[in-house]
C-alpha cells in the first residue's frame, strides 16, 4: 500500500509516471476498497494529463464510478474519502462532479480524530492533515479541530 501512495504522488506530477500508474492500476481486478480508490485516482490523473476534452470527461466519469464502488465497500475509510476529496476538489465545479466534498471532508476529519484507530499510518495521517490545512479545504473551525489531532 505504501508503494501505491508514493506512485500516486509521483503520477500526479509527471505525465509519463501518470500513464505508467494508470496502466498498472487498470490491470487491478480485485475488490480491496483502498486499492480501488487508487485505481479511481489513476483515472483522474489521466484526465489531468490528456488534452482531449472528451477523454478528460471519460476518465473523470470512470474515476467517479470506481470511487463509488470503493466507498460502498468501505464507507468509513478516511483514505478513500481523502483520495476522492482531492479529485473532486480540483474538478471544475461547473462539471457538477463534486457532490461528495462535504461528506468526504466530514469523514476525513472524523477519521483523523480517531487516529491511530483510523487505520491510517502516521505518515498518511500527517499528509492528509497537512493537505486539509492548506488553502480553502477546510473552514477555520475545522482547521482548529485538525490542529488538535495528535499525530
Amino acid at each position: 500500500m505504501a508503494e501505491l501512495r508514493v506512485q500516486f504522488l509521483e503520477a500526479s506530477k509527471d505525465s509519463k509516471v501518470g500513464r505508467d500508474f494508470h496502466k498498472l492500476m487498470s490491470n487491478y481486478e480485485d475488490n480491496n476498497p483502498v486499492v480501488l480508490a487508487y485505481k479511481a485516482v489513476s483515472e483522474a490523473i489521466m484526465a489531468k494529463h490528456v488534452w482531449n476534452p472528451y477523454m478528460k470527461m471519460k476518465h473523470l466519469q470512470k474515476s467517479s464510478e470506481i470511487f463509488e464502488e470503493a466507498v460502498q465497500l468501505d464507507a468509513s475509510s478516511p483514505e478513500i474519502r481523502f483520495l476522492r476529496f482531492t479529485v473532486e476538489h480540483y474538478v471544475p465545479r461547473y462539471l457538477n462532479m463534486s457532490k461528495n466534498l462535504q461528506d468526504d471532508k466530514a469523514k476525513i476529519i472524523a477519521g483523523l480524530e480517531r487516529h491511530p484507530k483510523s487505520g491510517l499510518s502516521n505518515d498518511m495521517a500527517r499528509d492528509i492533515r497537512a493537505f486539509m490545512l492548506t488553502k480553502d479545504h477546510c473552514t477555520e473551525q475545522e482547521k482548529q479541530r485538525l490542529k488538535r489531532v495528535p499525530i
